[in-house]
């Protein structure tokens, strides 16, 4: 399954992801991912989603042992995101797939962190995520929605530098 234009800004957007897992007696696993980005193959097709290991034996555990998780993101701000299923795949630096696959994972650490395996997370099922709101106040914009939520998280809009 591909992954939508909107889908690939929801996850741009969003600053942490959280990913599922499951572990050999069914104890499920929760734990957030700061380093992910959607992959492009060298088809041009972006049917998954680049997980940086950057500390996460457990979940790379659990993977080893059941490869299906579970990964949702949200854009904070909009209120909005995916929940997004499949397999993951799990690739080591010693894969001839670590180069490719872990590019844009590494251009995002700037250099800070050791990504010590990708997680490969190939897209089989999405669902929408929508905050409440959308239900309770469907009347209120977009903008409206982004407003009110740099508001309650305390954050200024970034004004665009002028040119004179």
């Amino acid at each position: 399954m591909n992954l939508s234009d909107e889908m690939v800004q929801v996850l741009r957007n969003s600053v942490l992801a959280w990913l599922a897992t499951v572990d050999a007696d069914g104890w499920p696993n929760v734990s957030p991912k700061e380093i992910f980005a959607p992959y492009t193959d060298p088809a041009g097709i972006t049917a998954a989603i680049a997980i940086a290991d950057i500390a996460s034996p457990i979940s790379v555990s659990n993977l080893r042992i059941n490869p299906r998780a579970c990964l949702s993101a949200v854009d904070i701000f909009r209120q909005v995101g995916y929940k997004v299923q499949g397999h993951v795949r799990i690739i080591a630096p010693c894969d001839a797939a670590f180069t490719e696959v872990s590019r844009g994972l590494l251009e995002l650490t700037g250099g800070q962190y050791l990504v010590r395996h990708v997680l490969l997370l190939e897209v089989e099922q999405v669902r929408r995520i929508m905050a409440p709101s959308y239900h309770l106040f469907p009347e209120r914009s977009e903008a409206q929605r982004v407003a009110q939520a740099m508001q309650a998280y305390g954050v200024q809009p970034v004004e665009p530098p002028t040119h004179s």
